[in-house]
């Protein structure tokens, strides 16, 4: 019984001494994460911004915000960017054994007998000083041709959707890890103090074609401490939910409550030094500014006729690609840092000739606005536009040998575009051979992109790390290079 009760007082104990002693590791803890670059509400209803860390940026840096325009489902490369003649030659014909060679295709192709040419599905053209040749089916790009950056030597191990994008998102396949939103949120901080510092909205091609799923861990902070995740705009309701006040309840009631909560969590805090308590207090905080602040964002009567018609017929639609682009561009001018705008509808594996040309109806025309909207607005200097998907789209037809209705995945070769925020303007990067299945010069990796990335917001990728189960994390694990062929 003795052996018992002392048992349990040094129980006690420990648990005083880790958790509740105002000299003990308690303390310690929460100073080590106050030097980290996290916060403390000093005071019940404190600001709710998001520091950075220390030391950051790591030098100076061209972009200071990031809109990701991500067509989910992977456009063809060969269809819109990288037009090959040589598949119009060979129409029908295999591609040869020695161009294929042992690239690892997904299990709908790779036991085909037959890799009949398919040429691009519309004609191409030079666009812009630059002379860069993309589909007609893409004339808002095009007419602002000299301001991109065109790669058509991107690549990738992914076969798969999910795994693809989860491997630029995150850094790798398989889910779990902080996603590139979330690293910069935690390295960077916020600029405002009234809007998240990472904002996610998802959108779907109008015909429903094989629309991709979009997973919480695409926008996830992963290890990191939950507050640094992306906050997800929803396309029907309330932009945000729970964001109004219940029936009955006045804004004077909710600050008062929301101070009451505020100090009970900060004094636990100061007890166990948790992160996750930590960010509870700043989510409260955040929703409570975000009530007069999403408001506002979706407010557009403040925007001219000629702005609305620019983002096309589908920029009032709420929901729409065209629409989170027009929200996109409002987020970015009241400072927040990152946004990943989704759009799925791009798996156009029985469909191409019938929901390709309507897909780039539906989402390069609103891809076009934002970019010529920022550089009015003084803002594409500094801001980073990417616009890309997992992979590109096979040379070869998918169906039937004798007449190809697709294009199965394909991550060998593939092509993205950039503008803005430190790339070289009006210029290509990169290429492939005749077929469009091998590159031939300047190769990119996903992981060069993401340090390329980092590297443009004033990051090292090799020093942002984070420690997590006996080991030191970044977005591009232990991989990336810099490619300083895009930077202008």
């Amino acid at each position: 019984m003795h052996e018992l009760q002392t048992e349990n007082i040094a129980r006690v104990n420990r648990r005083q001494f880790f958790g509740s002693t105002s000299s003990g590791i308690g303390v310690a803890a929460l100073a080590s994460l106050l030097r980290t670059g996290s916060v403390v509400a000093d005071s019940p209803g404190s600001a709710a911004r998001v520091p950075g860390l220390p030391g950051l940026p790591h030098h100076l840096a061209k972009a200071k915000r990031v809109v990701v325009l991500w067509q989910g489902g992977a456009p063809s490369h060969v269809d819109l960017f990288d037009d090959k003649p040589v598949l119009r030659d060979l129409q029908g014909k295999d591609i040869p054994d020695s161009v294929r060679g042992t690239t690892r295709l997904s299990t709908m192709s790779s036991g085909y007998a037959k890799w009949p040419c398919l040429p691009a599905i519309k004609p191409h053209k030079q666009y812009g000083k630059a002379g860069i040749t993309m589909s007609e089916m893409l004339p808002n790009i095009g007419s602002m041709a000299d301001d991109i950056c065109l790669v058509r030597s991107m690549h990738t191990e992914a076969v798969n959707h999910a795994p693809g994008v989860t491997l630029f998102m995150t850094g790798a396949q398989i889910p779990g890890r902080p996603s590139m939103g979330a690293w910069l949120s935690y390295g960077l901080g916020s600029e405002t103090d009234n809007l998240p510092t990472f904002v996610v909205m998802t959108s779907s091609d109008k015909g429903k074609t094989c629309g991709q799923l979009f997973f919480d861990y695409y926008w996830g902070s992963g290890f990191l401490p939950s507050r640094y995740q992306g906050v997800r705009f929803r396309n029907t309701g309330d932009l945000v939910p729970y964001l109004a006040n219940p029936p009955g309840v006045s804004s004077v009631a909710r600050r008062a409550i929301l101070d009451e909560i505020s100090a009970m969590n900060t004094a636990h805090l100061a007890d166990y030094g948790d992160p996750e308590i930590e960010t509870r207090i700043a989510q409260y905080e955040m929703a409570f500014r975000m009530q007069t602040s999403v408001p506002e964002l979706v407010d557009f009567s403040g925007e001219t006729k000629k702005t609305i018609e620019r983002y096309g017929p589908d920029a009032l639609n709420k929901g729409s690609f065209a629409n989170n682009c027009l929200v996109a561009r409002r987020l970015l001018e009241r400072g927040v840092r990152f946004v990943q705008l989704m759009h799925s509808g791009w798996d156009q594996h029985g469909n191409l000739f019938t929901q390709l040309e309507q897909q780039c109806r539906d989402t390069e025309g609103p891809s076009a606005a934002l970019v010529k909207d920022l550089k009015e607005r003084g803002m594409l200097d500094d801001t980073l536009v990417v616009w890309g998907g997992e992979f590109g789209r096979t040379p070869f037809g998918q169906g039937n040998p004798a007449k190809p209705t697709g294009r199965d995945h394909f991550g060998r070769a593939y092509s993205w575009w950039m503008a803005g925020g430190g790339v070289k303007p009006g210029s290509v990067y990169g290429a492939t051979d005749d077929f469009g299945w091998n590159i031939t010069e300047n190769p990119v990796h996903v992981h060069d992109m993401q340090a390329t990335l980092l590297h443009l917001c004033g990051i090292d990728h090799t020093r942002l790390t984070f420690r997590y189960q006996g080991r030191q994390y970044r977005l591009t694990d232990v991989h990336g290079k810099i490619v300083s062929g895009l930077l202008s």
